[in-house]
This record gives C-alpha cells, sequence and structure tokens, in this order.
C-alpha cells in the first residue's frame, strides 16, 4: 500500500564555500534543520551553476579554485518549513530560496 502526504520541499542554493563561523552554511542548516525536527534534509553538490550576479561556482578536477555550486533540501509539512524559514536570516551565502508543494510517498508493506 502506497500513503501520499502533501508538504512542502525547501530548496536553498548555496556554495560549497559559503561559511557561517567555523562550517559550511550547508553543515549549519542541516544541524538547525535537525534541532527543528525536520522531517528530512539533504545537501546536494553540483558540477557547474551562476547566480543571478553571474558568478560561476564550478568544480574543478584538481580542487583548485573548487567553489561548486550545493542545494540544501529540507522536506517537511508547510507549517513546519514556515516555521523554520526564520532560522535562515542570519546567514550570508545564501542564494536563492525556493518553495514547492510535493508529494512524499510511503511504501507499506501489507503484512
Amino acid at each position: 500500500m502506497v500513503i501520499s502526504t502533501k508538504s512542502l520541499l525547501l530548496r536553498i542554493y548555496s556554495d560549497k564555500a559559503a561559511m557561517h563561523g567555523d562550517e559550511s552554511i550547508a553543515e549549519t542548516i542541516i544541524s538547525r534543520a535537525r534541532a527543528a525536527d525536520m522531517a528530512g534534509a539533504t545537501v546536494l553538490q553540483g558540477t557547474l551553476g551562476y547566480t543571478a550576479t553571474s558568478i560561476v561556482h564550478s568544480h574543478h578536477l584538481l580542487g583548485i579554485g573548487d567553489n561548486p555550486p550545493v542545494v540544501i533540501e529540507i522536506v517537511d509539512f508547510e507549517k513546519k518549513i514556515n516555521a523554520f524559514l526564520p532560522q535562515l536570516e542570519d546567514l550570508r551565502g545564501i542564494g536563492l530560496i525556493t518553495t514547492e508543494q510535493v508529494n512524499v510517498l510511503k511504501v507499506k508493506s501489507e503484512t
């Protein structure tokens, strides 16, 4: 049996070099999401991307000048995502933030 639940996907765009104190923006956001008991979060590292300022973020084979784009995805109910958003306000180095409605599918065995 498949159970579908309406949820919200929060996407936060940044880059690998963006820092908050001694840790990366991605680590900070994941820590805060976990502390807020969000349903799930993942950091995705891209190969190439650019921002509204036309700055290109890329991954270099040898790591020289390496600053690939990253996307942090968090999924939970809309109410919890909206309550979490103020925790992003003090972070510098965040680019675009988007949300989209998603259906979370959970497969349950019928045993």
